[in-house]
């Protein structure tokens, strides 16, 4: 069950009707009422439902590992979506190909998450090759992996903090 810690700080975030809408959403996809959000919840929401990454955004709304959101975790993981604090959601996409969260990239994490991106539309030749040049060039101390310093140089052209926005709170 999460613990609440970081909450606090995270409500500062959002505004209190702001809030009030969140847990009302949160309720609304708490099918059960169990107060957790388990991951059948979310994947069966339509719009989520099609979206190839929302299991990497599950485990990392899941601060304790339990399989399990509670609301805490909920609003912890929003507010690194909401705004625009753009070394927050460069921070937050970090986390989605940073699988073990060891604070890197490596090359079978990238190919993994391309993976789910890409599903059938390319070979895992194609892929691999995709991911292996990836890391070359963005590679820029040699060690085969992608820090969170390489990865901000990466997609600095790619506007993140719009495209991560979150909308309609």
């Amino acid at each position: 069950m999460g613990n609440g810690q970081g909450m606090e700080e995270q409500m500062g975030t959002f505004q209190p009707q702001e809030i009030k809408r969140l847990y009302k959403r949160f309720q609304f996809l708490d099918k059960d009422g169990s107060g957790q959000l388990e991951p059948s919840e979310l994947f069966d929401v339509p719009e989520l439902s099609q979206n190839p990454l929302v299991k990497r955004v599950f485990q990392i709304f899941d601060k304790d590992n339990d399989g399990k959101i509670s609301f805490a975790e909920f609003i912890t993981g929003l507010s690194s979506l909401y705004g625009n604090d753009e070394e927050e959601k460069l921070k937050f996409m970090f986390k989605i190909y940073d699988i073990d969260q060891d604070g890197f990239i490596t090359n079978g994490e990238l190919f993994k998450v391309l993976q789910m991106m890409v599903g059938n539309n390319l070979t895992d030749v194609q892929l691999q090759q995709l991911v292996d040049r990836t890391i070359i060039k963005a590679d820029e101390d040699f060690d085969s992996k992608i820090s969170f310093a390489e990865f901000k140089k990466m997609v600095k052209d790619l506007d993140v903090a719009s495209k991560l926005q979150m909308q309609g709170v």
